[in-house]
């Protein structure tokens, strides 16, 4: 576990987002990477946006505690139960951050067309300024911020094999944030985002 790696801290403003880098190294994540996509019950649910229904841009999964189900964009997932690699992973989590977490979310962008739109984690089960650890598998994407009220705060992050982005505090109530399409030739990526359901 390369925990010696140094945390970036991302100066931005009303929002308290952590970086690591190399959460785990090579070696781990790409066991983990072929791990998850062999162990993972991955679903694709159809979803509506502006009236219209069609399947969701990504592959999804919703693992955690029992009777914690979890609803975004008229969708409500039940969680499966915890296997072994995800309690390892969350404990590793939880030590490194002192959060807790009773769920997690995973998304499988399968290529570039798979995507997530601009949105915020703020369902009302999370509760007030929910704590979000995203960990990121496989092929590199860009995870672009943009502030709710103020137009030049932007920014955008390569999530790179391995890393881990925690995001605290207030970010959610005044930021939104997206996984964009990509016409470039691009790899397979899971992401896990670790939330807790009250």
């Amino acid at each position: 576990m390369l925990f010696n790696t140094e945390p970036l801290t991302l100066s931005l403003p009303d929002a308290e987002i952590i970086y690591y880098p190399q959460f785990f190294d090579k070696e781990q994540a790409d066991q983990i990477y072929a791990e998850l996509l062999q162990e993972i019950a991955w679903q694709q649910d159809n979803i509506t946006v502006f009236g219209k229904t069609h399947p969701q841009p990504r592959l999804t999964a919703l693992y955690g505690n029992e009777g914690k189900p979890y609803s975004y964009s008229n969708i409500t997932m039940q969680p499966n139960p915890w296997n072994t690699l995800l309690q390892k992973i969350k404990y590793l989590i939880e030590f490194r951050t002192e959060c807790q977490f009773t769920t997690v979310l995973l998304n499988q962008y399968r290529d570039g067309k798979d995507s997530n739109g601009w949105h915020s984690d703020n369902e009302k089960e999370l509760g007030t300024n929910p704590i979000i650890a995203s960990l990121s598998f496989g092929a590199e994407r860009v995870f672009q911020l943009k502030h709710n009220t103020i137009a030049d705060a932007k920014k955008s992050i390569v999530l790179e094999h391995g890393s881990l982005l925690l995001m605290k505090g207030s970010t959610q109530h005044f930021w939104k944030h997206q996984i964009p399409k990509t016409t470039k030739p691009i790899g397979n990526r899971i992401n896990l985002t670790f939330r807790s359901i009250k």
